[in-house]
């Protein structure tokens, strides 16, 4: 949120800022996060040679620059864009609309419970901020629920609420594996061991991640993970096979899983 940044930027950081005026020895561009102006000094604009100023930037555009100097008596910036990376330019605009996304969320959760965002945050975002990154933290509500904010110490009336509007406003793209287990259990009580296995390793295994069992024809069952990336979603898809043959062979049975393409 604004009211949490620092009134300066320092020398370094990298600024969104939105060209306001160009001249023919430079651009005044004002710094979206601070509610400062920073000159944009035609030497600092490109390394190669300029004929026209405007062939590089232009009243209203939107650009990343790299910090200079700050001249806090004076209340002067001086800013470069020829020394910000293609890389540096790229991160710091998905950082900065993860930010704003971020303050967006914040506030509808304030609705949603009555209160200003900056108690909000005192109260609950400071310390999702702390420990996960105010957005990452919405994210994480979103698949995982309000637990995901409880077990980090946020109050279960903030943690419920900001789940509730991350998986209102917030799609996260998942991917889908799935395998297929086989298990038997020749007892009395075999379907509820089969039960007490599936959700014995749901609860273990999935944490960022959705896991579902699905009867195909007894004794097949088929499994499917829904993680954020592959890379997890086959570690969740694996452990929880895994514990369930576990849980079944411990229990008289046998079992056996096959991952499926």
């Amino acid at each position: 949120m604004a009211e949490r940044k620092p009134q300066w930027p320092e020398v370094g950081d990298l600024v969104i800022a939105t060209i306001e005026t160009v001249t023919d020895y430079g651009a005044y561009a004002k710094l979206d996060e601070y509610e400062k102006r920073g000159l944009l000094h035609v030497s600092e604009i490109s390394s190669s040679w300029i004929r026209n100023i405007r062939d590089f930037v232009r009243e209203g555009q939107k650009v990343v620059l790299k910090v200079l100097r700050v001249d806090l008596e004076k209340g002067h910036i001086d800013l470069s864009l020829r020394r910000v990376t293609k890389r540096e330019r790229i991160e710091k605009i998905l950082s900065w609309k993860k930010e704003r996304k971020a303050e967006s969320l914040l506030r509808g959760v304030a609705e949603k419970l009555g209160l200003s965002s900056e108690e909000v945050y005192q109260k609950a975002g400071a310390l999702i901020e702390e420990k996960l990154g105010l957005y990452e933290g919405f994210e994480k509500a979103a698949i995982e629920g309000p637990e995901a904010l409880t077990e980090i110490g946020v109050p279960a009336d903030f943690a419920k609420t900001f789940a509730e509007v991350a998986k209102e406003r917030i799609h996260v793209k998942m991917v889908n594996v799935k395998g297929v287990l086989e298990i038997r259990v020749a007892k009395p009580n075999g379907v509820k061991i089969i039960k007490e296995a599936f959700n014995k390793a749901k609860a273990e295994k999935t944490k960022n991640a959705n896991v579902t069992f699905y009867v195909i024809a007894a004794p097949k069952y088929s499994v499917e993970v829904q993680a954020e990336n592959y890379k997890r979603a086959e570690e969740v898809l694996q452990k929880t096979a895994q514990a369930v043959v576990t849980y079944i062979t411990k229990a008289g049975g046998t079992g056996n899983f096959r991952r499926e393409k």
